[in-house]
This record gives structure tokens, sequence and C-alpha cells, in this order.
């Protein structure tokens, strides 16, 4: 145990002592007799009991913790999350493909010196909230696609060690597309390929997607969400000439594609060699060959970064 967390008599949590804390009270030449109350850390980064795991794993790395409470409503103590015991799950054979050698031309200024997924969102770069995401899921082996300023996202993801996983880098000497990457692959993979958008901020369940498309056996999963677009006026039906029908400020739902994907490892077959290529292509080469594409809806928090106010959202809410 690295972290005991005191409660009073109502179990209620009213601080926490990491070893971190004991060393630094010991070197401050505080006796060991002295009262743990006075010693609490009462600042401390807790989370909720539904909370999950990779967003968990997401919230040690950001914030460099070994240990963080769970705690309710009530601020009764729920449980511990240990970083051994959260890296602990179970690993997946599944490789991920995240798509980062985009430039973000519509970010404008801001992607100038920087390329678009490693924008920071709360401080840390959307690319480096991506990895830890798909490691908290079980996903080991990671390929990045890189072409704008991809030199900036290699020095900072190295070999993918310190990230908890394995990261090798798809360079595109021009830009492919969200799809042409593949056909760099080193080799097929044995299972079932996740491919994910660089520009995502989300808290997606990628292990429930990868567990849905094994499980039903289709060339291809897509990640979809409801989007709702409210008209800023009043609409009128017409009938040539004839007004039949009024629809003040009326809001407008699409089933829209969420950029993450899960492909099975034949339809690799289909990408083109060192071609611009998209993953919406690929999906249709599968349908025109009577293969089963399936959507699976993302009920978690999910914001596309690519446009200013949609970062600019992004930065708000997390």
């Amino acid at each position: 145990m690295r972290a005991a967390v005191a409660t009073d008599e109502g179990a209620r949590v009213v601080g926490i002592m990491t070893d971190g804390d004991a060393r630094r009270a010991l070197l401050a030449g505080i006796p060991l007799d002295a009262p743990m109350l006075s010693l609490l850390n009462r600042n401390f980064t807790c989370v909720a009991p539904l909370v999950s795991r990779a967003e968990v794993l997401d919230l040690m790395h950001a914030r460099h913790l070994d240990a963080v409470p769970i705690i309710d409503e009530r601020g009764i103590l729920r449980g511990l999350h240990q970083l051994h015991d959260v890296l602990g799950i179970e690993r997946r054979p599944n490789w991920a493909v995240v798509m980062a050698g985009g430039r973000g031309s519509r970010l404008g200024s801001i992607t100038d010196q920087l390329p678009k997924p490693m924008v920071r969102v709360a401080g840390r770069p959307i690319l480096e909230r991506l990895v830890l995401h798909l490691v908290g899921f079980g996903v080991q082996r990671i390929f990045l696609s890189v072409n704008y300023l991809g030199h900036i996202i290699e020095e900072h993801f190295g070999d993918g060690s310190r990230f908890g996983c394995r990261i090798d880098y798809l360079k595109e000497e021009r830009p492919l597309g969200t799809g042409g990457a593949l056909g760099l692959l080193p080799e097929k993979p044995s299972h079932a390929l996740m491919v994910v958008n660089g520009d995502l901020v989300t808290q997606a369940n990628l292990g429930a997607m990868i567990d849905f498309h094994e499980s039903t056996g289709q060339a291809a999963t897509l990640a979809v969400r409801p989007y709702f677009h409210s008209v800023p006026f009043g609409c009128v039906d017409l009938d040539g000439t004839k007004v039949v029908r009024f629809d003040e400020k009326p809001r407008l739902s699409r089933i829209i594609n969420a950029g993450i994907y899960v492909l099975s490892p034949h339809t690799l077959d289909y990408v083109p060699a060192n071609e611009e290529y998209t993953l919406p292509a690929l999906l249709e080469s599968c349908l025109r060959r009577d293969e089963e594409v399936r959507a699976f809806e993302i009920e978690e928090d999910w914001i596309d970064v690519g446009q200013r106010e949609h970062l600019k959202h992004a930065r708000e809410g997390t």
C-alpha cells in the first residue's frame, strides 16, 4: 500500500497520506509520534465510483499519481485505485492505429508550429490522451501515422514505454488521407485492428467496441453518435407556393461518423499501396463486396477538435 486514506467516524474522507507525504514529513524533522491528522493532505484528487478504469489511468498519468481514492457524493470512501492495479488490466492482442498526420488547417495559427494532435487540452496533448485511453483498455501496440511536423510527435512519445505500450510510426511521405496510412503497416495484424482519428477527445468504451466487433463477425465496425443541430429560424414547409406547415426553430438529428473504427484484418487488402485513401472509402468497399459493416453507438463524452469552436468547447469542458 502506497497511500493511506483517513476517514471520520461516519466513513467520510478527511485526507490522504502517501509515502511521498511521509518522506517529506520526516525530512522536515517531524517526529514519528506526531499526530497523523496534522500531516494529512486535504487537497487531494479523487474520483466518483462509476469513473472508468481508462479515465482513472488517464488522470494518474496527467497528475503523476500512484493512488486515487474513490469517494461517493456523500464523501464516503468506496475504494482506492492504485496505479499497479489499474495497469494490471488484461492485455488485448489487438493493435491500434491513430491517424496523427494531419495539419489541422481549420485551427488556423494554432497549428503553424504544432501538429493538430499535439494541441493541448487540459494541459496535455490530445494524442497523449488517446494513447493513454487505448492503454487503459489493454491495447499494448499502437501505431501513430505521422506527416506534418511528425518529428514533434516522435520526440514526445518515443518508443511508448513511458506510456505503458509499444509505439511504432507509419511515416507518410505525403498526406495519405484518413485510411492510406494503413498500407504502411509492416504486416497484417492477426486480430481486429482499431483505427482512431487523432483529433478526438473522448471517453468512449473502446474495449466494448472491440468486443462487439469480435463477437458479431462483421468486416468492419464504425463508431457513431447522434448529432443535433438547432436551426435558429422558423422553417416553412411548402407545396409549390402553398404554405402547409410551420416549424419554429426545429432541432434536427442525424447519426454521424465518430472517427473510430474496428477492422477485420482481411479488409486491409482493400487499401491501395502508397495512395491517398479514406476510411469511409474502405467501408464502402466492404459494402460493395456485400460484407457487413455495423454501427457501435458511443454514449460517452466525445468531441472532434478539428475546428476552433470545438477545441474551445473541449478545453472548457475538461
